[in-house]
């Protein structure tokens, strides 16, 4: 028993080595995808990773009997088929509302840790390691360069309606607090909802460059005291 596990130990420590290195730099990205609050987070990333990996080493592996057997044979196939799987993956966090389309980056993560996972597969760590510190930069960087430099680009700009109900007492007090909250209107009009005339309607359309533009408009509307209802949605024209 112990002689086994020491060729066991022996024989495949390198294969582990490679297994080690597909959690730890998936995890990297995995990182990056979980703090941002992506659908792909850390666990996604993680065993997208290491299952690209195994998938590489049993193609390098797994079948030498079967080349031997029959030389006309290609094992190399299995990892082929990992990209394709990895399409389906990447298509399942793609989402689209209108002409928004959102997850394009998440899924284009899940390309490159397989990429990365297959790398430590063939026992190319050092690719391995080039392209996941790469993909983390890119990730990091050109997000944080978007956020300052291009804050107002027309591609993440959506028109929110938002809807408030209101005592006509209220008004006044309504309608300032909306226009110190909502600089960014770009239409307003507001209407009785009963016969008495005591409660009002109020509608405004603003353009924002937010990519969570709905939370981010509740969480503005938390002081206000005066509305009765509220109602936010995206429109798609």
């Amino acid at each position: 028993m112990h002689n086994f596990l020491d060729y066991f130990i022996i024989a495949d420590a390198d294969i582990l080595v490679r297994i080690v290195s597909a959690i730890i730099l998936g995890s990297i990205i995995g990182f990056e995808r979980e703090i941002t609050n992506k659908s792909a987070g850390l666990r996604t990333q993680i065993m997208v990773c290491l299952g690209s990996c195994i998938f590489t080493i049993l193609s390098i592996y797994g079948f030498s009997t079967a080349v031997t057997l029959y030389p006309l044979g290609d094992p190399s196939r299995v990892a082929a088929q990992i990209i394709t799987g990895i399409g389906f993956i990447g298509a399942g966090t793609v989402l689209r509302q209108g002409l928004t389309v959102t997850g394009l980056t998440t899924a284009s993560t899940l390309w490159i840790v397989a990429a990365i996972g297959m790398a430590c597969g063939c026992g190319k760590i050092n690719i391995a390691v080039v392209s996941t510190i790469l993909a983390f930069c890119i990730l990091v960087l050109i997000r944080t360069l978007e956020l300052k430099i291009m804050p107002h680009n027309a591609k993440h700009q959506r028109k929110i309606k938002i809807s408030f109900l209101c005592k006509y007492d209220n008004y006044n007090d309504v309608y300032k607090k909306i226009m110190e909250l909502f600089p960014e209107i770009i239409d307003f009009n507001h209407k009785t909802i009963d016969e008495d005339g005591d409660k009002l309607k109020i509608n405004i359309k603003i353009i924002s460059n937010e990519k969570s533009p709905v939370m981010q408009i509740y969480k503005r509307l938390e002081d206000m005291n005066n509305l009765e209802a509220v109602s936010v949605k995206e429109i798609f024209d």
